[in-house]
């Protein structure tokens, strides 16, 4: 099996070429953000670990208060370190469930921070979704409803640049310059025979 790590600055467009991935080469796409979320909801040690980290994190239905975790985790580097310690290891432990029953060629596991979270080692090689700065920052605006300065503040708080240099690849998602070329050369380049012809 052969494992790619996708990963990114916040608004590069992780998801979307990981949904290309999917619906265009049929290749199994495990989300670290989607499941991380899932496991807030459902895993009851997750749970009560968060709830003793931040007050009302969840409502008296048990909904998780997006806001109020995210506005905690991007506090600070230690609030995050505090919130990631309690969700890493439930999502690394749910991800190799996932390896374990995938039974694929190839697989793709998304992640915002594949190397702040230790997450490359579950991966063979890393590919780094790039865009503009300025489409990031918009692309972020429109989906989360933020502001410019709280964007900016988030960019400030990843290590993209570093990230990019530790990629084995790089494509460009910029809107124009067409993905799917970019990412059949990386398939080919892995060498598997599903991706030969």
């Amino acid at each position: 099996m052969v494992r790619l790590g996708v990963t990114g600055g916040i608004g590069s467009g992780k998801s979307y070429v990981c949904r290309m991935l999917s619906d265009r080469f049929g290749i199994p796409v495990y989300n670290c953000d989607i499941n991380a979320r899932v496991l807030t909801l459902s895993d009851p040690d997750v749970m009560q670990r968060l709830e003793a980290l931040v007050e009302g994190v969840y409502d008296e239905d048990g909904e998780l208060d997006k806001k109020r975790l995210a506005d905690f985790l991007f506090a600070s580097d230690e609030n995050a370190r505090k919130v990631n310690q309690i969700i890493h290891p439930a999502v690394r432990r749910h991800l190799h469930q996932w390896y374990a029953h995938c039974g694929e060629p190839v697989v793709v596991m998304e992640s915002a921070i594949l190397y702040e979270s230790g997450f490359d080692d579950e991966v063979d090689r890393v590919l780094f979704v790039d865009a503009p700065l300025e489409l990031r920052i918009r692309r972020t605006m429109e989906r989360d409803g933020l502001s410019r300065q709280e964007v900016l503040q988030r960019i400030d708080r990843q290590n993209t640049e570093q990230v990019r240099q530790r990629a084995d690849y790089v494509v460009v998602n910029d809107g124009s310059t067409p993905l799917e070329p970019q990412l059949l050369g990386i398939l080919k380049s892995s060498n598997h025979k599903i991706f030969k012809s």
